[in-house]
């Protein structure tokens, strides 16, 4: 079947990711923190999950030209002061792949890992295949012990063709009544979608896969919706105007980080993902890329605001009209009427 021994490679590199991931989480260290220019933090696991991935994917696909659109590059790690985090990055990765036991990975060298993590330079675009990473979905969330994800896709002649979803803190059982946080969940979810194939979950470091849908809701007050934790990545207001004020929906919003927000869609947790960025924010694949194929291959549609398609084909930046949505088939029409009409009011507000 087409693209089937991709799939396998990225759920294996996005599974040892996200391995890493929950060892570092566990043992936050305060100087395992540091800030981008944008002040989002980044992590040592940001990095090694980042690196992890790439040496994965060229060492499982050798025959193919590699090219891989991702969030970090090295050029901190190069410095005198980043030796330390290059160090116990190193450290990591080589750890996680020793609890692989097939004793069949050689020690990475902090040389490797700075040629894995700047693999992912490539700029993407319309010809050819792209691996497009975000190694860690979420980092607010993950430095505060929630919800974030290792997100990985295909992209082939500019359409995204398989993606992948490690969600280590999400419950397996729904999140749609707000219980994110209850300890009685087993946590840890791999969603992950072929383009024609359908979506599927399973536990993160299982083996049994169930097929997910999205909910069938078509009563707008039934629905509930998410969006971001975080008020600096989304205009809560706006959200909630659409959400209570147009559609009449009762139920309070989930808020939670990164694209785990796309994973439970897809299993019916919720009926509606609303994001609208800030004015100047231009958003990224990697952050849309795995989740999209993952609620659409589950049934869910997947746009921007003013009802065009996601375009994936044009680099790194997805251009969006205002921001973005998400439902099912039955509540896209009117989901998308509200959102034109909350935006054109806003504009007139002015």
């Amino acid at each position: 079947m087409p693209y089937e021994k991709e799939l396998a490679a990225a759920k294996k590199a996005v599974t040892l990711a996200a391995r890493l991931c929950q060892k570092v989480q566990k043992a936050l260290l305060q100087s395992d923190v540091h800030s981008k220019s944008d002040k989002s933090p980044v992590t040592v696991a940001d990095y090694g999950s980042q690196a992890l991935v790439s040496f994965i994917l060229e060492r499982e696909l050798p025959s193919e030209s590699f090219s891989l659109v991702a969030e970090e590059d090295s050029g901190d790690l190069r410095k005198e002061s980043g030796q330390d985090t290059l160090n116990r990055i190193t450290e990591l990765v080589n750890d996680t792949l020793a609890s692989e036991g097939s004793n069949s990975f050689s020690t990475l060298t902090t040389d490797d890992v700075l040629v894995a993590i700047d693999s992912g330079k490539s700029e993407g675009g319309s010809v050819g295949r792209h691996w497009v990473l975000d190694p860690i979905d979420g980092t607010k969330g993950f430095v505060r012990g929630d919800q974030y994800a290792i997100a990985l896709a295909l992209l082939h002649e500019g359409k995204i063709v398989l993606g992948v979803l490690a969600c280590p803190n999400l419950p397996l059982a729904s999140i749609g009544s707000n219980q994110q946080h209850s300890s009685s969940n087993e946590v840890g979810c791999l969603f992950f979608a072929k383009v024609g194939d359908g979506t599927y979950m399973q536990a993160l470091g299982g083996s049994t896969q169930t097929r997910v849908h999205v909910c069938d809701i078509d009563n707008p007050e039934e629905a509930s919706f998410f969006e971001s934790f975080e008020a600096a990545h989304s205009l809560h207001d706006l959200s909630s105007s659409i959400a209570e004020v147009k559609l009449g929906v009762k139920a309070p919003p989930v808020r939670i980080d990164s694209q785990a927000k796309y994973g439970a869609l897809s299993r019916g947790d919720g009926a509606i993902y609303l994001r609208f960025p800030h004015r100047g924010y231009r958003e990224k694949i990697w952050d849309h890329a795995a989740g999209s194929i993952v609620v659409t291959e589950a049934g869910g549609i997947a746009m921007d605001a003013a009802g065009n398609p996601l375009d994936f084909s044009k680099g790194k930046f997805l251009d969006v009209v205002s921001g973005i949505i998400v439902t099912n088939q039955k509540l896209m029409p009117s989901l998308l009427t509200a959102v034109k009409e909350a935006l054109n009011e806003k504009a007139s507000s002015l």
